[in-house]
This record gives C-alpha cells, sequence and structure tokens, in this order.
C-alpha cells in the first residue's frame, strides 16, 4: 500500500480521525486495486522465468523458495501437533526444520510432505488473490508470514534472508506506486509457480546420483514403505498442476 498515516489522538477529534484511518488501512489491505497492464503480466512472467532457468541467478533466487519450502514443514508441524523446535536456512540454499513428536504417524508424514509442496501451492495461492485483483491484501499477507516465520528461525543467515525479504515486501507495499506494487505481485507469484518444479528435478538428479538418502522422498519412502521415486512424482504433479492453473490465473487480464 502507498503513502503515510498521519494523525494525533487528542481527545475525542483524534480519535475519529484515528479510527477513520484505520478503517481506510483496513479498506485498502482488504479491498481490490486495479488490474495490471498485459505487458506487465508478461514481464514479470517472462523475469521469474530467467531467473529459475539461468543457473548464475537461480543460485541466489532459490532461497525464496527455500524460505516457503521450510515454511512449509514448519506450519505442517504446527497443525499437525508437533513441537517446532527452529528453521534454518543457509547460503547454499538449503535449509532444515527440527520439530519434536512422534516419529511416525500421520502427523511426520504430512511434515515431510508439505516441504516440496509449499512453493506451489502458495504460489497458487498468490495467484488466486491476484485473479481477484487483491494485490495490497497479498502483499500483507506476505508480511505477516515472513513475520510468523521470522521467530522461528534459528541462525544468522536465515534471519538475514527473512528480514531482507520482509522489508522488500513492507517497502513495497508501503511507498511504491500502484505499478511497482502490482509488479512486485506478479513477479513473487510467478517465481512461486514456475520456481516450484525446479528443485524437485534437482531432487530427483541427485537421488539418483545417490546423494539424497536423507532427501524428504526418502524419509517418506521410509515411513511409510512406499518408493521415494512415486514421492518425487507426487511433489512433481503437484507443482506442474499449481503452475497450470496458477498460469491461467495471472494471465486473466489478458
Amino acid at each position: 500500500m502507498s503513502g503515510q498515516i498521519n494523525g494525533q489522538i487528542n481527545g475525542p477529534s483524534g480519535g475519529q480521525g484515528t479510527a477513520q484511518t484505520v478503517g481506510e488501512l483496513w479498506g485498502r489491505v482488504t479491498g481490490t486495486q486495479a488490474a495490471p497492464p498485459s505487458w506487465l503480466v508478461l514481464a514479470t512472467g517472462a523475469v521469474a522465468l530467467v531467473a529459475v532457468l539461468y543457473r548464475p541467478v537461480w543460485r541466489y533466487s532459490r532461497n525464496a523458495v527455500t524460505i516457503a519450502h521450510e515454511g512449509g514443514h514448519g506450519l505442517a508441524a504446527v497443525l499437525t501437533r508437533r513441537r517446532l523446535a527452529g528453521i534454518r536456512l543457509h547460503s547454499d540454499t538449503s535449509g532444515l526444520t527440527l520439530s519434536y513428536g512422534r516419529p511416525t504417524g500421520p502427523g511426520m508424514v504430512l511434515t515431510l510432505i508439505a516441504g516440496y509442496t509449499a512453493p506451489a501451492l502458495l504460489g497458487l495461492g498468490c495467484a488466486a488473490l491476484l485473479a481477484t485483483d487483491r494485490i495490497t491484501a497479498l502483499l500483507w499477507l506476505a508480511v505477516a508470514l515472513l513475520l510468523a516465520l521470522l521467530i522461528r528461525i534459528r541462525n544468522a543467515f536465515g534471519l538475514f534472508s527473512v528480514l531482507l525479504t520482509g522489508a522488500a515486501f513492507f517497502l513495497v507495499s508501503w511507498f511504491g506506486s500502484a505499478e511497482v506494487q502490482a509488479g512486485f505481485a506478479y513477479l513473487g507469484s510467478w517465481f512461486l509457480l514456475v520456481g516450484a518444479v525446479r528443485p524437485v528435478l534437482e531432487l530427483q538428479h541427485q537421488r539418483r546420483g545417490g546423494r539424497a538418502g536423507g532427501s524428504d522422498a526418502d524419509q517418506l519412502a521410509r515411513l511409510t514403505g512406499i518408493p521415494g521415486l512415486a514421492w518425487v512424482g507426487l511433489f512433481l504433479v503437484t507443482a506442474l498442476a499449481c503452475l497450470a492453473l496458477g498460469t491461467s490465473w495471472l494471465l486473466r487480464p489478458l
């Protein structure tokens, strides 16, 4: 959201002014914004595609997917009543989510599934908001989710990554023009949708080389007896389905 909130609480008139300001702020967050021009939707999609396919850029942009991945593990752990001990994000774009509870059972299975599916599902949720022209709501929801994740981070690089990402969303939502906000929101949505596919392919490449014995897919195989390749297939189908549906929603204004 663009602009600043000014006003003082000074007796009845000040209180009324503050209430109006809060009401206006809430209205902007929950309201709709004008659909962006077609060129912006296509341009942000192209930039996201380059950020995923071009390896030197992906080396850094992948951190955003890791944030969503580990956040997915953390959210699933909380929802299944496991005790979330903390999340670590590393400079090599890997991450670790540590939770305590039963080492087997539905809670552990859902927590493991949530990692590779989270970026795609989050991207689809963003696309759904953009399909209804709720650009500001998307930006503020991203800030809220990142703040919730921040209190669970347990290492310096992770704190830096989440703070930097959250600050970018906040600054754009607060100071950016309508076009800048739309561009940032569409770029983030495209990136999550497209970026959710590549880590799954990389996972299977590592598994073939025998370098991913402790991966989510292999842990799921040991827990359920279902082959790891089947779980990789589930991750990939989820990512591709979200990409297809999300793309149809993001291209709606065209």
